[in-house]
């Protein structure tokens, strides 16, 4: 049973070359990554506020693209839950985006007393990062990885610089060692690009398995000594799930939101003059991106208990409805163009499922601290090639640059 939609049949924009075919829109495209923007405003054109599409071939979901029925629908849990294991009898175990929204028992994947129970066990973790001590670790980490590539004069700044440095400043605050890392960047990296459902899970799970048992055995402190001493008592398959919920959320959100603003502030007039010095705040940056191309733009993903009548729409019961936070945030009855501070973007979600309040200002203060260490120490830093000619990583979920090459003027290494 499909979402029974008024408008049907397929539709073509006459102002491009793209067509958008039957009534299902494929949001894991490459066409799709390349110009979402363009297809939010098809879809609220030909569809209206819920959209039908695939977020995978053969694999259909409803898109929420209004601003206050996502709002609506993400403070229902009730009617609306996020325990995908219905659904998930009913799709092909296999399918390569399995690993970012099949049932597991952590936070984002429960609900009810289950769904509290690892969410207050997550808030006392993270609870416990102290903020000031994060813009050192950055720097401690950050100069190493530019002296990497300093003396080239180019650089592909989100694989050579973002992602080690978010990978390595996440992993101190979680107290996950290097060699455990490695092994769950791997993982993460094929997750989110949805390779080999089994091969990913068991990685991620015989690492993760690995970081509990040293923590059990060496508490220290950080994020994962706090999870497994916590009165929830969390068992080892638990902890895994909680794991792959953090490394999931700290670490491919982060680096996608640092990239997409680097690319605002090194191509927008309003950041730059003719000798790329900064106009307006990094801070600014990173707020108007959230609003505006969030890092994960398709997710939220729930799952209606019975068939439900929103919109005119009526939705079956058990099937994926996705919230669009890049189209609910810049759907013209709420977006006002005033991104600083807002309050109102859903880049961090909103209702029980929301990102936990701790979380925000981490992400929010490693993205400025990561963008400023680098302008900081390469500040004549340009974007190598046209931003046109730029590619944006296929996939259902995020949105994310697949490179980001930038060129300087070559650099002797930096010290502390």
């Amino acid at each position: 049973m499909y979402p029974q939609h008024t408008h049907q049949g397929a539709t073509a924009d006459p102002m491009s070359s793209i067509e958008v075919i039957g009534p299902r829109i494929p949001i894991y495209s490459a066409e799709f990554a390349a110009d979402p923007h363009g297809f939010y405003r098809r879809m609220r054109r030909d569809y209206g506020p819920l959209v039908p599409v695939e977020m995978w071939p053969g694999v259909p979901a409803t898109l929420v693209i209004k601003y206050r029925t996502a709002v609506r629908i993400l403070n229902d849990s009730d009617r609306f839950p996020a325990d995908p294991s219905t659904w998930q009898k009913t799709v092909p175990g296999d399918i390569p985006i399995m690993p970012m929204i099949e049932y597991r028992p952590n936070a984002i994947r429960t609900s009810g007393a289950e769904h509290a129970r690892y969410r207050h066990a997550l808030n006392d973790a993270l609870d416990g990062i102290d903020l000031n001590d994060l813009r050192s670790m950055v720097e401690r980490s950050a100069i190493p990885i530019i002296n990497t590539f300093c003396k080239d004069g180019n650089a592909d700044v989100l694989s050579q610089y973002v992602l080690p440095l978010v990978f390595s400043v996440f992993c101190q605050v979680l107290g996950c060692p290097p060699d455990i890392g490695e092994r769950v960047a791997e993982a993460s990296a094929a997750m989110f690009d949805g390779v080999d459902t089994e091969t990913v899970n068991a990685r991620m799970g015989q690492a993760l398995l690995d970081l509990t048992a040293l923590k059990r055995a060496h508490p220290a402190d950080d994020v994962t000594t706090r999870l497994v001493q916590h009165p929830a008592g969390l068992s080892d398959e638990e902890m895994v799930h909680q794991l792959v919920l953090l490394f999931a959320a700290g670490v491919e959100p982060p680096m996608n939101l640092i990239g997409n603003t680097l690319l605002m502030m090194l191509t927008d007039t309003r950041f730059t003059n003719d000798g790329n010095s900064l106009h307006l705040s990094t801070k600014t940056a990173l707020h108007e991106r959230l609003a505006t191309d969030p890092p994960m733009a398709n997710y939220c993903i729930t799952y209606p208990r019975q068939p439900i009548l929103i919109e005119d729409v009526w939705l079956p019961a058990n099937q994926p409805v996705i919230i669009s936070m890049a189209a609910c945030n810049t759907d013209p009855e709420m977006n006002t163009g005033e991104f600083l501070d807002n309050g109102w973007n859903l880049a961090f979600s909103t209702g029980p499922h929301a990102c936990p309040a701790h979380a925000r200002p981490y992400g929010l203060l490693l993205a400025q601290d990561v963008i400023d260490q680098l302008l900081d120490t390469l500040p004549e830093l340009k974007l190598a090639v046209p931003k046109e000619e730029l590619v944006w990583r296929p996939g259902p979920f995020h949105r994310a640059l697949a490179a980001l090459p930038v060129v300087f003027p070559p650099s002797s290494p930096f010290y502390l």
